[in-house]
């Protein structure tokens, strides 16, 4: 005759019982060094490099022609370098935020940053380059539309997400979505900035193709967005004459007007060759190119690094959008879809509008290139959105977590077709 021992239960911490911190420690640890998507490795390490390679540029662009004005020669990297410091931390610590934080902020978001751009109609206004679309405080100057792309990418996201289920009707879809993007939108073309104008059309558009609309309901806002932008084209003298600059087949006779930047550009990637003249070694850069370190900094770098650095930087961006790509592909969350899409599009776009706006494939545009050009806000911004990223790569389910599922549905497929 056999005896069962009774079924004894493990003790509950209690006052007089804690319990095991090691044990709590331990658990605690392995969340924190828990593995992470190769989508996010592929994301943060292209981020990073893209933005030291954008620092380098970056003072070997201004130091020549700073140092020639008497100033510090060190002074524009410097301060890009800060809002370096201060973007990659946030970007890592956007990428531990949960998908929920994302979806609450996404209202406040937006208001903040539409409230924020509206300040460039104040006395904090400054305007540059025909646009009125910085600010100035406390001697720092401030782009705020470019926190209104991250606002605007997580609130049509959280928008269409909360519509899943009604996005066959059109009315469902336009509203408020269309009202609302055209009065943000709007917001910048006030300061007559069309790239920036532009960069947001394609991210609210982006937005929509990966939300997974019927191509009819897609196809009426992406037509309107041509026509308005064509609208703002031709309604603005001084757009006619660089898009006419652009069309010009003879653009050397133009060439103290409009053609003068564009022609240093693409002087600049033609002397570059295919191995460059070297770090630091640019000619254009001595004051011949307007915005070097900004919008045409590409160019500086066909020039001192050649068709190579070229090719480095272009392949860099294309790592970016495979691993941003991996993370819609493989997401079970529509809002992870929907706003990945449009920071992707933003981040990905953007920077082909650059460089083909440096390889005169497109009339000059005023968009920087992502993580490069000198500018903070758009360093921050693009570092917090690829934050973002980062977050939705780590909700992905991982091969662990999916291998038991395949199991369990193999073993009941064989249960099945037995008759057990």
């Amino acid at each position: 005759m056999t005896t069962t021992q009774p079924r004894t239960r493990p003790l509950q911490p209690t006052p007089d019982r804690p319990a095991k911190r090691g044990l709590a420690a331990r658990v605690s640890l392995g969340r924190v060094f828990a593995p992470v998507p190769s989508e996010f490795f592929l994301i943060a390490s292209t981020a990073l490099m893209l933005t030291g390679f954008g620092l380098v540029m970056v003072l070997s662009a201004t130091s020549a022609t700073a140092a020639a004005a008497g100033q510090p020669p060190y002074d524009a990297v410097l301060k890009q370098a800060m809002f370096a410091v201060i973007g990659i931390p946030l970007m890592f610590i956007a990428s531990r935020l949960p998908i929920s934080f994302w979806k609450r902020i996404a209202w406040p978001a937006l208001i903040f940053a539409t409230v924020f751009q509206l300040l460039v109609f104040t006395p904090l206004g400054v305007s540059a380059y025909g646009n009125r679309n910085w600010i100035m405080i406390a001697g720092f100057q401030a782009q705020p539309s470019e926190f209104l792309k991250l606002a605007l990418a997580l609130w049509v996201g959280y928008v269409l997400f909360r519509k899943q289920t009604l996005l066959g009707l059109w009315r469902h879809v336009y509203i408020p979505l269309v009202p609302v993007s055209i009065l943000v939108i709007a917001t910048v073309m006030a300061g007559d900035d069309l790239g920036t104008a532009m960069i947001l059309v394609l991210i609210v558009l982006g937005a929509l193709f990966f939300s997974g609309v019927k191509l009819r309901i897609f196809i009426l806002p992406a037509l309107g967005a041509i026509g308005a932008v064509a609208f703002l084209a031709v309604t603005s003298p001084d757009r006619v004459r660089r898009f006419l600059s652009f069309l010009n087949p003879n653009c050397l006779a133009d060439y103290l007007n409009d053609c003068y930047q564009p022609l240093h550009g693409v002087w600049g990637l033609a002397g570059g060759g295919i191995f460059g003249l070297g770090l630091g070694n640019s000619r254009e850069k001595y004051d011949w190119l307007p915005a070097a370190a900004n919008d045409y900094i590409f160019a500086i770098v066909g020039e001192e690094l050649g068709l190579i650095g070229c090719a480095v930087i272009l392949g860099l961006f294309a790592l970016f959008a495979v691993g941003a790509f991996h993370v819609i592909r493989k997401t079970d969350d529509p809002f992870v879809r929907i706003v990945s899409g449009g920071i992707t599009v933003w981040i990905v776009g953007q920077a082909l509008i650059n460089i083909g706006v440096v390889l005169r494939v497109f009339p000059v545009l005023g968009v920087p290139l992502p993580f490069m050009s000198q500018g903070g806000t758009s360093l921050l911004s693009v570092l917090v959105a690829s934050g973002v990223l980062l977050a939705f790569a780590r909700s992905l389910p991982s091969k662990r977590a999916a291998a038991p599922g395949r199991a369990a549905a193999r073993a009941s497929t064989g249960r099945a077709s037995t008759g057990d």
